[in-house]
């Protein structure tokens, strides 16, 4: 899987490479930055739009896959939260498109970019859904082959757009990527959700409403507040900086996603549905030395040679941004410690830890927004990724702990008779 994974994720790289050296050059930093928000507007959506169901679906695809009359259930529910978070999310764009606008870009410009992606709500809601099966069914294969296609269609749809529309151009290839993904999946896919999903059969009830209501709450702060703290990570440096600026940051993020790619996936195909299956305190522990032996120096060495290499992938991506070269380091402890404090904190989503999942992401937002909003007056853009680096220490210090604890309180349990 981590093979597989990491060719796909090393053919996105050269593409994206030179597709976002294309925008940069063409947009600007301002412009790159417009683009952050409206990504950071689709990936809320991304949850909100299913109502944060997917690592449910994730869960319990896993556990129930050789269960028909299970997994039926869970696509009712699944159908009726979907079409709940649709209609919300594309009522409350259409309306308040203008306004959106003006808060995301400093413009009511791009108000068109807000209606576009109202009206591609569905397909971001069904995207979702379908890649949480096949994320529970472990599919790496099929997921590696989607993931690929879709990337090289979306891509070409991006230069397409940017070359004959510029910014506005960009901003509409994002909007419709989801409908090419969803076509995509359905193309190499169709055969394996019928054998899971039977649509005819499927209920306007909800049975499982209970059980996904915790993971749409998890989404919640783990997806929509994380992107809504982004863009305002972006206004923060706008206002107390420039907007050039904030587009140096989003090109830092940006590669930070990248690479991060690489990790996500392996969470979802495979670390969510193991942890699902572990019940005691000796498995999960081999199970988490086995994953970070495995993961950890892989992810290192990588990020040591991006860190010497900072210069070519500016060079080579972002030319006129020479400014982002000191921020690598900060960026990429950070992310570092963030993918082993990930790796713990998985075992809040396999077993459903709403509390725990809540408490710890709250912490991490609200240290990354305030240590960003005192550090930025000390040290410029600069301070935004210190301020990354040491919200995931802490992080990690508290998962960690929390971890431990519900070992102890799982052991301390009688058995049951």
């Amino acid at each position: 899987m981590t093979s597989l994974n990491a060719v796909v994720i090393g053919i996105r790289l050269i593409i994206s490479l030179f597709v976002q050296r294309e925008i940069f050059d063409i947009v600007g930093k301002a412009g790159y930055a417009k683009i952050g928000s409206l990504r950071n507007l689709v990936q809320i959506l991304t949850s909100f739009t299913s109502l944060g169901v997917f690592n449910g679906i994730v869960k319990y695809v896993a556990e129930y896959k050789s269960d028909k009359q299970e997994l039926q259930k869970l696509f009712s529910t699944t159908l009726v939260f979907t079409i709940i978070g649709s209609v919300l999310s594309s009522t409350v764009l259409l309306i308040f498109a203008e306004s959106l606008s003006q808060r995301f870009f400093f413009s009511t410009d791009f108000a068109f970019a807000i209606k576009l992606v109202a009206v591609i709500v569905p397909f971001i809601a069904i995207q979702r859904v379908f890649n949480g099966v096949v994320n529970g069914l472990s599919k790496y294969k099929h997921f590696a082959k989607i993931e690929m296609v879709a990337y090289i269609l979306a891509a070409g749809l991006t230069l397409y757009m940017l070359y004959t529309r510029n910014l506005d151009g960009v901003l509409i290839a994002i909007a419709v990527t989801p409908a090419i993904q969803v076509a995509v999946m359905i193309f190499f896919f169709i055969k394996v959700l019928r054998e899971y999903v039977q649509f005819s059969e499927l209920k306007l009830k909800v049975p499982y409403a209970k059980n996904l209501l915790a993971f749409a709450l998890m989404s919640f702060f783990s997806t929509v507040l994380l992107n809504q703290l982004e863009i305002e990570i972006r206004r923060i440096i706008t206002l107390k900086v420039t907007e050039d600026a904030a587009g140096v940051w989003t090109g830092l993020n940006f590669v930070s996603k990248n690479y991060m790619v690489f990790s996500n996936a392996l969470f979802t195909l495979y670390v969510l549905p193991k942890f699902a299956s572990i019940h005691n305190f000796f498995d999960f522990k081999v199970e988490v030395k086995n994953i970070f032996k495995t993961l950890l120096p892989l992810f290192g060495l990588g990020m040591l040679l991006v860190y010497f290499g900072r210069n070519i992938i500016i060079f080579l991506i972002y030319p006129d941004a020479p400014e982002m070269a000191p921020l690598f380091k900060w960026q990429l402890m950070g992310d570092f410690v963030r993918l082993a404090s990930l790796i713990l904190a998985h075992q809040f989503l396999a077993k459903k830890l709403v509390r725990s999942f809540i408490f710890t992401e709250l912490l991490s937002l609200g240290l990354f927004f305030i240590l960003s909003h005192y550090l930025v007056d000390l040290y410029g853009i600069e301070g935004v990724p210190i301020a990354h680096f040491i919200r995931y220490i802490v992080y990690f210090v508290v998962v960690f702990f929390v971890v431990m604890h519900y070992f102890r309180r799982m052991k301390s349990k009688p058995e049951p008779e």
